[in-house]
């Protein structure tokens, strides 16, 4: 590994769980988020620290001043610019780790779209805040083969769920009736 990669990713690298080789992995590694809110900006942030080399980032909703408090991501030069989330987050993510692609994509996921805008990348993470579109993630996700990671955070909790196609049950085969 590069010195200089080596340095910044030190602290990784010395937890034995990741070490060289795991860092190695995440440098190559690829992600796509749906929804850049409060969780997908700590999401999208976190990812791009650890070094995760490729990140394409869907989101339709603009910067406002309410979002501040709890979207990590975001400032009020883009709320004031009143910037797309998509493209606030990629030039963010672009200053906090300039070694890795960060492609905005300001979109809605529809099923007209969401094959192609999620097709390849090994791993789909949620950070929508509705179900609507979790359902259309977990549809393309379940048609294309790959996994995804259902995630949302209410007032003070939060909830996870791995789905693994072909594996795992999907989250529509889990909930009986399709909230929208």
């Amino acid at each position: 590994m590069d010195p200089q990669l080596y340095e910044k990713y030190s602290r990784q690298i010395l937890f034995a769980p990741v070490g060289e080789a795991g860092q190695e992995r995440l440098l190559q590694s690829s992600a796509v988020l749906v929804g850049c809110g409060a969780l997908g900006t700590a999401v999208a942030n976190l990812l791009a620290r650890a070094g995760v080399g490729r990140l394409r980032i869907i989101d339709r909703d603009f910067v406002e001043p309410s979002n501040l408090q709890r979207q990590t991501l975001f400032d009020e030069a883009d709320a004031r610019a009143a910037l797309p989330k998509a493209v606030a987050a990629e030039r963010k993510l672009r200053d906090i780790n300039s070694g890795i692609a960060v492609e905005g994509v300001v979109a809605d996921l529809t099923p007209g779209n969401a094959e192609a805008l999620l097709h390849g990348f090994p791993l789909i993470l949620d950070g929508t805040d509705n179900f609507e579109t979790r359902f259309l993630v977990n549809d393309a996700a379940v048609k294309l083969g790959v996994p995804w990671i259902y995630a949302a955070a209410v007032a003070s909790y939060g909830v996870t769920m791995t789905i693994l196609p072909g594996e795992t049950a999907c989250l529509a085969c889990l909930l009986e009736e399709r909230a929208g």
